[in-house]
C-alpha cells in the first residue's frame, strides 16, 4: 500500500537509481495523467528531462474500467472480448483519438516533444491492470529506435508483469509490488485523487525547468 503517488514516485526512483549515471542518454516518458506525478520525482532524480506519452485504453462496452485494448495515435492494440462489435471499436477508437489530439495540442503548444532515438527511455505510470496501455506505449516508443526501453510501475498484478516481460518492445520491467489479489490500481493507494490536465502540464513544465534537457 502507498500513501500517494509521491511516496509511490519516491520509492521508484530509489529502485531506479542506477540509471542516473546514464545522464543525458536517458528520458522519463510519463502516461497522462495519473503517471505524472511519480515521472516527475523520477525525473529530478534521474536528472533526466520528462516528457508525456499519449495513449489510453479502450474500455468494454459493459465495464469500461475492464481494458479490452489499447490506442494511441498511430497504433493499436486488441484483446479478443466477448460482446464486442467491430463498430463498438471503431467509435471508441476515434473518440479516443480526438482525445489524444487535444490533449498533445494542450501538452506540446509551446515546445516540441523530446527525440527518443537512441536513449534509454523509462516508461513511468501509477500502476497497472492489464498492461495494454502501457504494451501499446511501448510499441509507439519502440518505433523511434531508444537503445533500450524500461516500465516502471509501483503496482501490477503478477500475470500483467509477465506479460509485458514477455513482449518485443519492452527490455526490462520493474515493478515494487505484484499482488495476486489484484482488482484496481487505486486500492493500492491510499489517496487516489485523479490529476488534474493543468496539474500535469505544470508538473511537465516545472520539472523540465529544473533538469538539464
Amino acid at each position: 500500500m502507498f500513501k500517494d503517488r509521491i511516496e509511490a514516485g519516491l520509492k521508484l526512483a530509489n529502485q531506479l537509481s542506477p540509471y542516473k549515471k546514464y545522464k543525458g542518454d536517458t528520458i522519463v516518458l510519463a502516461i497522462p495523467r495519473g503517471g505524472l506525478p511519480l515521472g516527475a520525482i523520477v525525473a529530478k532524480a534521474l536528472d533526466a528531462p520528462l516528457d508525456v506519452v499519449l495513449s489510453k485504453k479502450i474500455g468494454h462496452p459493459y465495464n469500461k474500467e475492464y481494458a479490452i485494448g489499447a490506442v494511441s495515435m498511430e497504433n493499436m492494440i486488441l484483446n479478443e472480448a466477448v460482446g464486442v462489435t467491430k463498430s463498438y471499436i471503431t467509435e471508441e477508437t476515434t473518440r479516443i483519438r480526438e482525445k489524444l489530439r487535444k490533449r498533445h495540442d494542450q501538452y506540446y503548444k509551446n515546445r516540441s516533444p523530446q527525440d527518443l532515438g537512441d536513449k534509454i527511455v523509462i516508461i513511468i505510470d501509477d500502476g497497472i491492470a492489464t498492461g495494454n496501455t502501457i504494451k501499446v506505449t511501448a510499441q509507439l516508443v519502440h518505433d523511434q529506435k531508444p537503445k533500450k526501453i524500461v516500465v516502471a510501475i509501483p503496482v501490477a498484478p503478477p500475470n500483467t508483469i509477465r506479460n509485458l516481460e514477455n513482449s518485443e518492445y519492452i527490455d526490462e520491467v520493474i515493478c515494487l509490488h505484484k499482488p495476486h489479489n489484484f482488482h484496481a490500481v487505486g486500492q493500492f493507494y491510499e489517496e487516489f485523487d485523479q490529476v488534474a490536465d493543468t496539474e500535469a502540464m505544470q508538473l511537465l513544465e516545472e520539472t523540465n525547468k529544473i533538469v538539464n534537457p
